[in-house]
């Protein structure tokens, strides 16, 4: 018996009747409807006919996660007065309740996307309805992509819905264009806005320190069970208090021991009856409840008796580490769509009251919408589902946001090794398989290679580990997890169970061509072919390294002698104090994490392998050859063989090494240590300061001497010397200022002015040949003061006036000048004045300019005269 009375509190229902128009009208809309007004459960059946007039169709709902999707179902089965798997139905992972009967499907965003890419037609569905667009996530826009082009291509019949509490519906509206050409999608709007609710802000205590990574300062958790207590106190009803991850939520439930509530946690991990029993409520009379929660409970749930809530305004995303292959989640602020979604759990059944665990003054900062996790995430799932499609590069699918470039090239790069596409990006036969499992291509890898080796059972046993990491409390070895999941009774347990038994019968169903080739240049052929330690009689240690090694070869990781791990892709790594792997000499790394602030990777769960075993996983990286590099102030020679950034063996070649990789080994180490690896003599640095002179005051044809110039043309004046160098120590017997005279510009005969231009000396008055010294910004002549009487000009070089060091008898500085005739006319006079006494043997005559320049003191002029 339908629940009209339920169906007619629902505010959407004033908004269904210029929906179905806009559907028959344009068969495409956005709908736009605050939290609790029934846009995911009344809508639906209306699109059905279920209830009101409009004509019967096959409506498919996606939700973007499992917990709502078995909700929806149950809450519109309940409406109809039915038990869901009837006329409402619903499909999430490993488990499916559907019946011929069925006129409304809630499926995951995960499984339409399977679905479109086995019958992109979805023949026998008339309305697609995706759910939560505001939440970005990277399977529900890749759905609405494919669903445009599906209804652009193949069926201009298939009715679509974008629906979202909080979306931008502008966007939505406008990439829906491309259906009819007719201008933007009409967005339809629900006026009702629940049952409302109050907002209250309680900022944390001064010095709380923002989260990084996946830390959270244990203060703002104290602060928000305080929030949770303070709202017990104020308000009746439940509390749903959002938290950014399952540890927060365990460490905030043991914040709230002594609560007169019942304290439950809710997350994507917990079991599924441990959620259907949040769902369903309590009995009247029975104890209120503190639902802790992650971004589960955000969307398409109703949580019933929940009067309040509290938000710690922090959320996780994902995050890449695309150079290393690492992935990581990171803590957030939360949009204000989020902060909007999360507040209207409060109003879904009375008015309710939220507690926003931050200051009013900075509510105003958040961003407008989360993170697309287009812009964030891993891509080779999403690149291996478009190339599937049949569009490679992702150019022509409408999309809200485009794919980062960068991003598709990684993620292209890890489809090419696992022969998942070809050279041209085009999916495989065995990229389609892959895409078939439902599985991250990597571990799709595992399973289709994996099979073979250790059985199907075993691989999709560990495979499954690998797809839902199993809890911490199982540790940190892979293989001790796997023989706990199997004796485990618990949540995780149960689903891993499930999970194996759906990855079995997927492998069977896709064996058919599971042993063809790889399509991409042999990376990716069986790993068994070449024999090894893991097969069908295998241990449980070796069959999970195996399996996590061909999942994540880049992973693969050595000890190193100073402790801790290198991966192949280059990370260092280390595993956790107490942890039973320390000893082990090489492991597969399943699950690591990096945050900005470390330098190495933590592993949170790894496998032992050995070294053929790593060899095999990661074979398309593995290279042989000689590596010739500068390093700690000489050059390094030797022949490696390497896996990725591990070095498997090193040999020593010497001066046996390429003399082409030497040559440029040795032109690096110039560059980062200088010329002055060379033997310059003074005469040699006399030379080149003569040379940079002239080339800054004259120009061309005169060289540019500084050290990057002289490495750029190390043909023209270091050869053959440094074709003949292996070492440092060569270098160093190199006679720089002889082949430094190989720049001069012999061709043009100019070089022979270089004595001309820039002499090495001058002849001054007295007839002493002095030497000019080109280091500074000017020449400079530094000659005794007497020897400089008579002359009134002064000395040029390269018609640039040279700085006159004018000396003390005893050769010390006297005066600095670079105009002599202002000297003797104003500032001899009191150089005078002040040497003449000291130095009474030598001339110190009243006008020096019309004194006879001399190298002697007094009385020898007068012997000489």
């Amino acid at each position: 018996m339908i629940r009209n009375d339920a169906l007619d509190r629902l505010p959407v229902r004033h908004a269904v009747p210029e929906l179905l128009a806009a559907l028959d009208r344009r068969g495409a809309a956005v709908l736009s409807a605050p939290p609790g007004t029934g846009k995911t459960t009344l809508v639906p059946l209306a699109l059905a006919g279920l209830i009101g007039e409009g004509p019967r169709r096959r409506v498919l709902v996606a939700e973007p996660r499992r917990m709502a999707v078995r909700a929806a179902a149950r809450r519109m089965a309940w409406l109809l007065g039915e038990e869901a798997g009837g006329t409402v139905g619903f499909s999430v992972r490993g488990e499916r309740r559907t019946g011929p009967s069925t006129r409304v499907e809630v499926v995951t965003t995960g499984i339409l996307l399977q679905r479109l890419q086995r019958d992109p037609e979805l023949a026998g569905v008339d309305v697609v309805l995706l759910d939560e667009c505001h939440e970005r996530h990277l399977d529900a826009d890749t759905a609405m992509a494919f669903l445009v082009d599906v209804r652009a291509t193949l069926r201009p019949e298939l009715k679509l819905i974008a629906a979202s509490a909080t979306s931008d519906a502008a966007a939505w509206a406008d990439l829906l264009t491309v259906l009819d050409g007719g201008g933007p999608a009409p967005v339809v709007r629900s006026s009702g806005e629940g049952h409302g609710c109050r907002v209250f802000f309680e900022a944390p205590p001064p010095g709380v320190r923002p989260a990084h990574g996946t830390w959270v300062d244990p203060a703002l958790l104290r602060h928000v069970a305080a929030t949770v207590r303070l709202a017990l106190e104020r308000h009746e009803g439940d509390v749903l208090c959002f938290l950014p991850g399952t540890g927060e939520i365990a460490r905030t439930a043991g914040m709230l021991a002594g609560v007169d509530a019942e304290v439950l946690q809710l997350h994507g991990r917990a079991p599924a009856a441990v959620q259907d029993a949040v769902l369903r409520g309590t009995e009247p009379g029975g104890p209120r409840r503190v639902v802790l929660a992650t971004s589960v409970a955000e969307s398409s749930l109703t949580v019933p008796g929940v009067r309040i809530v509290v938000d710690s305004g922090l959320a996780r995303e994902p995050r890449t580490d695309h150079a290393r292959g690492l992935g990581s989640l990171a803590t957030v602020t939360v949009s204000e769509a989020t902060a909007t979604q999360r507040a209207g759990r409060a109003g879904r059944e009375a008015f309710g009251f939220v507690y926003r665990c931050w200051a009013e003054a900075s509510d105003g900062g958040r961003p407008r919408f989360p993170s697309p996790e287009i812009k964030v995430a891993d891509l080779a799932d999403f690149a291996l589902r478009a190339a599937c499609w049949g569009d490679p590069t992702a150019e022509g699918l409408a999309l809200l946001d485009a794919p980062p470039a960068g991003a598709m090239t990684a993620a292209r790069s890890v489809l090419g090794s696992i022969g998942a596409v070809d050279e041209a990006g085009r999916a495989t036969d065995r990229g389609v398989r892959m895409s078939r499992l439902g599985l991250h291509p990597r571990l799709g890898r595992a399973l289709l290679d994996g099979a073979p080796e250790v059985g199907v059972r075993r691989a999709a046993e560990v495979v499954a580990l690998l797809s839902e990491e199993p809890p911490r409390d199982y540790g940190d070895d892979l293989a001790a997890a796997w023989r706990a999941a199997r004796r485990g009774a618990d949540g995780y347990g149960a689903r891993w169970k499930a999970e194996a038994r759906r990855l079995e019968r997927s492998a069977a169903e896709v064996a058919g061509g599971a042993s063809g080739g790889s399509g991409a240049s042999g990376a990716s052929a069986r790993p068994g072919a070449a024999g090894g330690s893991a097969g069908p009689t295998a241990g449980d240690d070796a069959v999970a390294g195996l399996v996590t090694a061909l999942a994540f070869p880049e992973r693969v990781a050595r000890a190193r002698e100073q402790g801790g791990y290198l991966m192949v892709s280059g990370s260092g790594a280390r595993l956790g104090e107490g942890s039973g792997l320390r000893a082990t000499p090489w492991l597969a790394v399943a699950v690591a994490d990096r945050t900005a602030r470390d330098a190495t990777a933590r592993v949170r769960l790894a496998a032992v392998v050995d070294e053929d075993m790593a060899r095999r996983a990661a074979g398309h990286l593995r290279s042989t050859g000689e590596e010739v590099r500068w390093e700690d102030g000489d050059v390094v020679a030797r022949s490696v063989d390497r896996l990725g950034a591990v070095e498997l063996t090193v040999r020593p070649l010497g001066a046996k090494a390429d003399p082409a990789l030497l040559r440029e080994a040795l032109l690096d180490g110039l560059r980062r240590e200088g010329s002055g690896l060379l033997r310059w003599s003074r005469e040699a640095g006399e030379l080149r300061a003569r040379l940079a002179f002239l080339h800054r005051e004259v120009g061309e044809p005169w060289p540019d001497v500084a050290d990057e110039a002289l490495v750029e043309r190390a043909d023209e004046w270091l050869e053959p010397e440094l074709s003949r160098a292996a070492r440092r120590a060569d270098l160093g017997r190199i006679d720089a200022g002889e082949a430094l005279r190989r720049l001069l510009p012999w061709a043009s005969g100019e070089a022979g002015r270089l004595g001309e231009l820039a002499p090495e000396r001058i002849e001054v008055p007295s007839g002493s040949r002095i030497r000019v010294e080109y280091g500074g910004e000017r020449p400079v002549l530094a000659v005794k003061l007497q020897e400089m009487f008579g002359l009134a000009e002064t000395p040029r070089v390269a018609g640039v006036p040279v700085l006159v060091h004018l000396l003390s008898p005893a050769g010390r500085p006297a005066a600095v000048t670079a105009d002599l005739a202002s000297f003797w006319r104003d500032g001899y006079r009191s150089v005078r004045a002040e040497l003449r006494g000291r130095y009474p043997k030598h001339p110190w005559p009243e006008d020096p300019s019309a004194a006879e320049a001399t190298r002697f003191t007094s009385a020898r002029l007068r012997r000489e005269g």
